[in-house]
C-alpha cells in the first residue's frame, strides 16, 4: 500500500506545529544569557535577605531556671536544688564561663510585684575557672547544679532569682516561683 503525499501536505503539517506551539527539536530554545545581579528590563532586582548578624555568636544571652529546681525539706533541713541553663542567641543550652548569684525572696499573692523581701542570698559561686565550672556541669541536662542550704518553711511560696554575671560584661537574670516538698 503507498501512501500518496500531496506537495502542500507536510508543509501545512509544519505550520499547524509552530502555530501551536510545538517546536522541531532542532530550534534552540535557550533564553540569551544575562548576569545573574542584573534584572530584566521592567523587574525589580531580588535581593535575598541576609540574616541578622549575631554580636555574640554562641556567648550566653539568657538564663533559665528548669523545673527540676525545688526546694526539699529533710532531716538536715530544707534544701535548694537549683538547675540553671545558660542560653545563647539561638536559644540553645550553652557551657560558659560566668560568676552565679542566686537570691529567695517571700511570695507576696495578689500583687503585681509577686516578689517580697529578701530573705537568703548565698556567695556568689565562679564558674570562670575550667575544673570550677565542670564540676557544676550536668552534660545529659546541659544545665549547671547548685545546692544550698535554706531555712524556708515547708508549705510556703518563695521566688528564686538567678543571676549570672558573664565575663563580657552582661548581667543575665531570671526568677522562678518555688514550693517546698512537705
Amino acid at each position: 500500500m503507498s501512501v500518496l503525499l500531496r506537495p502542500g501536505f507536510l508543509a501545512s503539517v509544519l505550520l499547524a506545529g509552530l502555530l501551536c506551539g510545538c517546536a522541531p527539536s532542532s530550534v534552540p530554545t535557550e533564553p540569551a544569557r544575562r548576569r545573574v545581579d542584573e534584572p530584566v528590563q521592567g523587574e525589580r532586582p531580588v535581593v535575598s535577605p541576609s540574616p541578622a548578624p549575631v554580636s555574640n555568636g554562641f556567648a550566653p544571652t539568657g538564663v533559665e531556671i528548669l523545673p527540676l529546681t525545688e526546694l526539699v525539706g529533710g532531716e538536715q533541713g530544707v534544701r535548694l536544688n537549683a538547675y540553671v541553663a545558660l542560653l545563647d542567641a539561638y536559644g540553645e543550652k550553652v557551657k560558659a564561663p560566668g560568676m552565679f548569684r542566686f537570691e529567695l525572696y517571700e511570695y507576696v499573692q495578689r500583687s503585681s510585684e509577686p516578689t517580697g523581701q529578701r530573705l537568703a542570698i548565698w556567695p556568689d559561686i565562679d564558674l570562670n575557672d575550667p575544673a570550677d565550672n565542670q564540676e557544676h556541669w550536668r552534660d545529659f541536662l546541659r544545665a549547671y547544679e547548685f545546692s544550698f542550704g535554706s531555712q524556708a518553711s515547708p508549705g510556703e511560696t518563695y521566688i528564686l532569682e538567678v543571676t549570672c554575671l558573664c565575663p563580657n560584661g552582661k548581667r543575665l537574670s531570671t526568677k522562678w516561683g518555688l514550693r517546698p516538698e512537705k
